[in-house]
């Protein structure tokens, strides 16, 4: 089929490629160089059509002749064009060098198009940027609903919590229940913010007047310490601790203030040394 048959039928009656906007008519095939529904940029009303396309980052050019056109498997050949800018425009050069000079130049212009493309693409990788998340609207407000009625249910359990415990404080309900009183009453003077806690009793640390040492008894002992040792001293000692030993009373602090100023009296113990026995006896009187 002709050419100028074919873009007749598809300029004047529908191409699925076509997108008609307010600043132009364009086209959406892949294979399109300038990407604008034209006569000479239509892939499909040319039988002799060249193009660039892009795989993965990698640059390959497509050729279209009218020798191939039976053969649909067939019909474009591909060349794949180095990563280098000018080796790739020396390929093109060396492909298209009896094609016409308008359709190279385009392809050339896509060419650099691109190249550019991919490097801003490699420098926008490399550069850390903030990720943009969208938050659904709906669930935002759900979120803050379900907020607001836990809220309301927590505020709710407090005034049911301080409500019973007045009533249990008052007395309202009597011997209804069976609980802990002493942990109850534990919980509510925690709660209460003026009752401080108790504090430790510190040792308290009292002076007291000592007992008067006697003359007397100073004299009683000195005595004692002047007394001869028997030839048995153990059954003296055990003599000794037979008898009862009496002890002088121990008056309180207020009685021993009482006495103080009143003239003390003296005990005379006499001792008596019997040579039969060899037995010291005291004598208190």
């Amino acid at each position: 089929m002709s050419d100028d048959v074919i873009w007749h039928c598809i300029r004047h009656n529908h191409c699925s490629f076509m997108a008609k906007i307010t600043t132009g008519i364009f086209c959406r095939n892949p294979y399109n160089v300038t990407g604008i529904c034209n006569r000479s940029s239509c892939p499909l009303a040319n039988s002799r059509y060249a193009t660039i396309r892009d795989h993965d980052g990698i640059f390959y050019l497509y050729m279209k002749t009218a020798e191939r056109a039976h053969l649909p498997n067939k019909l474009w050949e591909r060349v794949k064009l180095p990563r280098n800018y000018e080796k790739a425009m020396e390929v093109i050069n060396k492909h298209l060098e009896f094609w016409p000079k308008l359709l190279v130049h385009k392809i050339k212009q896509r060419l650099t198009k691109m190249t550019q493309y991919r490097i801003r693409m490699r420098k926008l990788q490399l550069k850390v940027r903030e990720k943009v998340m969208t938050m659904p609207r709906k669930e935002t407000q759900r979120h803050i609903r379900r907020m607001d009625k836990a809220e309301k249910a927590a505020q709710l359990e407090k005034n049911i919590e301080s409500e019973l415990k007045e009533r249990l404080r008052k007395g309202v309900y009597g011997d209804i229940y069976n609980y802990p009183f002493k942990e109850f009453d534990t919980i509510l003077d925690m709660e209460k913010d003026d009752v401080a806690p108790p504090e430790e009793e510190e040792d308290e640390v009292e002076y007291v007047e000592g007992d008067d040492i006697e003359m007397g008894d100073m004299e009683d002992m000195e005595d004692f310490e002047s007394l001869p040792d028997g030839d048995d001293g153990d059954s003296d000692e055990d003599d000794l601790s037979d008898e009862p030993v009496v002890k002088k009373p121990k008056g309180s602090g207020s009685d021993l203030r009482s006495n103080i100023g009143r003239k003390s009296k003296k005990v005379i113990t006499e001792v008596e040394r019997d040579e039969e026995t060899d037995i010291s006896l005291r004598k208190r009187m």
